[in-house]
């Protein structure tokens, strides 16, 4: 019996016979030869058919096996492996003496929104994300995705060998994580529920079973913003660790988790960083810092928050002074953080948070948390909130929680900034936003 073959694996079985399986991505007619291009998973085949659709007599001839076969086809396509430096990965499949053994697998019922086989792409992003089943196909624009998958592999592997447990929290919550109103609701069984915000309060739970605890899945926050960076649900990366002295400990973490991630995309998405030209960066062995007043003072500001152009303006600054596409950001005001934020210790204006800013953008989240039930009770009834919405998250608290923080860093973000794509839908798999509920 003839195995399937993948295209990347043809080069060990020069002299045999192999079956290939995948899409018709070219096909190219000359005088007295055709050839297909065929696409799977690991690359291009280039097979080779004697005759042509505009001949008569031969297997290629009018009516033969090739005619009328459009790209995007699934076909399998029987023959000799031959040696070919011309050809994609230097060999090639060649139609035994009997005759091109072609089976389509499944026709097109409707031409294609774009031509996969084409260098570049040319067609509009709302195109794109129409039809994304197919537009992914081509090359540039499902790079971006084997290069999110390389980076959650890098995440994972680093919190792993750092003593992580991976979990999985619900996405349906009966509170809003941070106290707002930016969160999706709906009907549960008849009570008010919502969409998760970001699996804060349950990572937080579990550091008080497990110590150190990471997830990665979906999020969701209902802000009104139609912008390139915004998302109505996104993938958070997130990690939360017990037993630390403060939220540099956090960021050490982080620190780890970015260079794993870099790594992890140079080793396991080669192929994806060549396509798109991706400049990966170097993660310092020590993140330079600046504290949010320190920036604003250098930005001649007075705001409790940082515009997007203020995030461009420290990056360029780290860029200069440290060479660093990589900047945190430590110390928000309070009145910008969550509940739960612990606040930094004789400057109460501010918190033991952070951002990471890559290359301009706000891509990171995170800092110590509270710890005491108490300073819970009296966080929130400062912010004129009572604790009956929290019972369950509290009850956590009430029962001896060890000094602990975390943090959470947007996928697609990264994803886009690392490409340097204009836009995040262009990181997003079948985004959703303020107008998208479809594909």
């Amino acid at each position: 019996m003839i195995h399937r073959v993948l295209a990347s694996e043809l080069a060990a079985h020069v002299g045999e016979t192999v079956q290939v399986s995948g899409w018709l991505h070219r096909r190219r007619e000359l005088k007295h030869v055709t050839f297909l291009i065929l696409r799977d998973r690991s690359g291009l085949t280039q097979a080779v058919v004697p005759g042509t659709t505009g001949t008569t007599g031969g297997p290629g001839g009018p009516g033969g096996p090739t005619q009328d076969i459009p790209e995007e086809t699934v076909l399998s396509f029987t023959g000799v492996v031959t040696a070919n430096p011309q050809a994609p990965g230097g060999v090639e499949l060649v139609a035994p003496s009997s005759g091109p053994e072609i089976e389509v697998l499944s026709s097109l019922a409707a031409t294609p929104p774009l031509d996969v086989y084409r260098p570049t792409v040319t067609a509009s992003l709302p195109t794109i994300l129409d039809h994304a089943p197919v537009a992914l196909r081509h090359p540039q624009l499902n790079a971006p995705f084997q290069i999110t998958a390389a980076s959650v592999a890098g995440f994972r592997g680093a919190l792993d060998a750092l003593g992580f447990t991976e979990i999985h929290t619900p996405k349906i919550v009966g509170s809003a994580t941070e106290s707002g109103a930016n969160v999706f609701t709906l009907d549960w069984f008849g009570r008010p529920a919502y969409l998760a915000q970001s699996p804060q309060f349950f990572k937080q739970m579990m550091v008080g079973v497990f110590e150190r605890v990471y997830e990665t899945g979906p999020v969701f926050r209902a802000e009104p913003s139609d912008t390139a960076r915004h998302l109505a649900q996104y993938t958070s990366l997130d990690a939360e660790l017990g037993f630390i002295t403060d939220h540099r400990d956090v960021m050490a973490v982080v620190r780890e988790a970015l260079a794993r991630m870099v790594e992890a995309v140079g080793e396991r998405a080669a192929a994806a960083v060549e396509v798109l030209g991706v400049r990966l960066p170097k993660v310092p062995e020590k993140i330079p810092e600046i504290h949010f007043s320190e920036a604003m003072a250098m930005l001649g500001l007075d705001e409790p928050d940082l515009s997007p152009a203020d995030e461009r303006t420290l990056s360029e600054w780290a860029l200069r002074e440290y060479h660093s596409e990589f900047l945190f950001v430590t110390g928000y005001p309070m009145v910008k953080r969550p509940f739960y934020t612990h606040g930094e210790p004789g400057r109460p204006r501010y918190s033991n948070s952070f951002d990471l800013l890559f290359r301009g953008l706000e891509l990171i989240t995170g800092g110590q948390r509270l710890h005491r039930y108490e300073d819970y009770v009296a966080a929130l009834a400062a912010r004129g909130e009572s604790t009956e919405a929290y019972e369950g998250y509290l009850s956590a608290f009430q029962h001896g929680m060890p000094p602990h923080g975390g943090f959470a860093l947007g996928l697609e973000r990264w994803t886009m900034r690392l490409t340097e794509a204009d836009n995040v839908r262009r990181s997003a798999l079948f985004p959703r936003d303020l107008h998208r509920l479809a594909p």
